[in-house]
């Protein structure tokens, strides 16, 4: 009796042991699973760090360039990687956890850059607080609300935010371009003779006019959108919150 009862107890504790390897292999394999759109969203976020790292290692405007090339490329991945993971049917939950984290890396880290770098930052410091404060507001209720935060679905609104903070930050990055060429072919110049080339009075061979018109127009662009996105920001942040109100209410009974 006693070991027909031992055999049982172990039989169950193999069969235990299966379900549970079954179970981290399941887990192990959504994990890794490396389709086109993951590899896509997973290079987007690791060019996010490398926006920074361009003002590191390159002299401006050639950080400037190489930031603005590679946030360009990585938004358009934005794009992309939401699309073929639809199209191709290869929705995953690794794509569907890192796909908002690398959004968020992305504007956060070439914000801060730009707010580092450009002499527009006291005008940029107000929109890019108002951003930078919602995604942090926003992710922390989604950590606290844990798996309920999956039920509250992303609205139109807030991909038209990520969409205008991203064209708002690339035009940003194309000011420093312009501001730093302007500089460049100033190089070596008088006061005098800079008034007297924008002044019409002498000939502009190094193109100073059109690229101070550049610079002005990309600054001025720049930060008109990142008011809006500044603005699409809280109004999406506001909706999260008050969808995820239910969710807050203490029980009572």
């Amino acid at each position: 009796m006693c070991i027909l009862f031992c055999r049982k107890a172990a039989d169950g504790h193999r069969r235990a042991s299966l379900l549970l390897s079954s179970g981290k292999l399941a887990l192990y394999g959504e994990v890794m699973r490396m389709t086109i759109p993951n590899i896509l969203t997973i290079v987007r976020l690791l060019a996010a760090p490398m926006v920074a790292v361009m003002f590191l290692y390159f002299t401006r405007p050639y950080a400037d360039w190489f930031a603005l090339i590679l946030f360009v490329t990585a938004a358009i991945t934005d794009w992309f990687d939401g699309y073929l993971a639809r199209a191709w049917k290869q929705e995953t939950k690794l794509g569907t956890m890192l796909d908002p984290i690398a959004d968020k890396a992305m504007v956060v880290i070439a914000l801060m850059v730009i707010i580092g770098f450009s002499s527009w930052s006291p005008w940029l410091v107000l929109p890019a607080t108002v951003i930078l404060f919602r995604e942090v507001f926003v992710s922390g209720l989604r950590e606290f609300l844990g798996d309920t935060a999956g039920t509250l679905k992303v609205t139109k609104l807030a991909k038209w935010k990520t969409t205008c903070q991203m064209i708002a930050i690339a035009v940003l990055f194309s000011h420093g371009v312009f501001e730093h060429y302007l500089g460049m072919s100033a190089w070596g110049m008088d006061q005098a003779l800079v008034d007297a080339i924008f002044a019409g009075q002498e000939p502009d061979l190094q193109g100073l006019r059109w690229k101070h018109t550049a610079m002005e127009w990309a600054g001025s662009v720049g930060l008109s959108l990142l008011w809006i996105a500044a603005a699409l920001t809280l109004i999406t942040g506001v909706d999260y919150l008050m969808k995820a109100m239910p969710y807050l209410k203490d029980d009572n009974g």
